[in-house]
């Protein structure tokens, strides 16, 4: 049984989705303000939260940024709010999908199952990563390049895995800071820059002269197998 808390201060919506998805057989938990509806999914640790924007205590945006730096609930946004701008704000802030207010329940039950598939497979078990002559044990939380055993911080370690994950591909530092610090909202670029060199250092090369790490200017990172002459090297930039 899933088990949904609902953050919304509505006394007409709250009970009417508790009664609703209750009777659809998940087990359901509500709050009536952010700071309270925070507290719980950090304490009750939900499968999955629906969130409403217009709070009386705290703005829901806020909500889901404080809650993004401590959790990877899966959040469904629920908002009066249509306009393009709030949207997109909430699914770059970490929401994993939204509703628009007035919606029915087969419509939000809909989201609810199709967000759950998403995170059941996001969350399915990584093994072995290899790029070239770096290989990762995700599990043992081990690292080798060349077999030689790398001597990484946990946070290092986090941020090689997200990097191969995607080999070959820029991943942005909005992404690393989302996805490796957890801060959607409010973090610095600075962060991610000082971790790529050091990071660099660790496999015995610099922005200068990449071999694995290569910074894309004004886009992000890719980690790519090395070669003679790297692809994109024109692009690559001395700097995080």
């Amino acid at each position: 049984m899933a088990h949904v808390l609902i953050i919304e201060d509505d006394p007409r919506i709250r009970p009417l989705l508790m009664r609703s998805l209750g009777e659809r057989g998940y087990a359901v938990a509500s709050a009536p303000t952010g700071m309270l509806g925070l507290t719980m999914a950090v304490e009750s640790r939900p499968d999955l939260v629906i969130l409403d924007l217009g709070l009386p205590d705290v703005d829901g945006t806020q909500v889901l940024s404080m809650l993004r730096a401590v959790s990877d609930v899966p959040v469904i946004v629920a908002s009066a709010r249509d306009d393009d701008p709030s949207l997109i704000g909430c699914l770059d802030a970490g929401a994993d999908d939204y509703v628009v207010k007035p919606y029915t329940t087969q419509q939000l039950e809909a989201r609810i199952r199709a967000v759950m598939r998403r995170s059941a497979g996001a969350r399915a078990p990584r093994t072995n990563l290899v790029v070239g002559g770096l290989e990762i044990d995700v599990p043992a939380r081990r690292a080798t390049l060349d077999s030689s055993v790398l001597d990484l911080s946990p946070r290092e370690f986090d941020l090689l895995v997200r990097l191969a994950e995607s080999p070959g591909e820029v991943v942005t530092k909005r992404e690393l800071l989302t996805d490796v610090w957890h801060q959607a909202w409010g973090g610095s670029d600075k962060t991610v820059d000082v971790h790529l060199s050091w990071l660099r250092r660790k496999l015995g090369e610099s922005a200068a002269e990449p071999r694995y790490l290569h910074t894309i200017r004004g886009v992000g990172v890719r980690l790519a197998v090395p070669d003679d002459a790297p692809d994109g090297a024109s692009d690559d930039a001395p700097g995080a």
